[in-house]
């Protein structure tokens, strides 16, 4: 049996993926889906690219999820899963782009910046 790795991040999230040949179970950190993520909006952008290529129930998808919040390892998930859908069938990646699926997000924290109190607010400024 072959399985497809691939890896997909977040803001802090990374999800590392394995895609097998199996009935549509999605574990989460040994965990299942419904457990992991209970609210069915964070499930339903998780399945995104699976129900979009209509190959829910022909794979099992193994994950280990670490860092950033829930909608980060959420967003995370969806590119890592596509990006293994796209090693198991190249000719999907132009339907997957095309619904925006294979762009990693590149928006993160910026960093804090010295003599301020956070990245881009200042301390109050006195004249006198």
């Amino acid at each position: 049996m072959e399985s497809y790795n691939a890896v997909g991040r977040r803001k802090a999230a990374v999800a590392r993926v394995i895609l097998r040949e199996g009935n549509g179970k999605i574990t989460i950190n040994k965990r299942d889906i419904n457990v992991y993520f209970p609210s069915s909006i964070l499930q339903f952008i998780v399945r995104q690219p699976l129900n979009l290529l209509e190959v829910a129930e022909k794979y099992d998808v193994l994950v280990n999820l670490d860092g950033g919040g829930y909608k980060g390892q959420a967003e995370a998930l969806r590119l890592g899963i596509a990006r293994a859908l796209v090693k198991i069938n190249p000719e999907d990646k132009a339907v997957l782009r095309k619904h925006g699926f294979m762009t990693r997000d590149p928006r993160a924290v910026e960093r804090k910046k010295p003599g301020q109190p956070k990245a881009r607010k200042r301390f109050q400024f006195s004249k006198r």
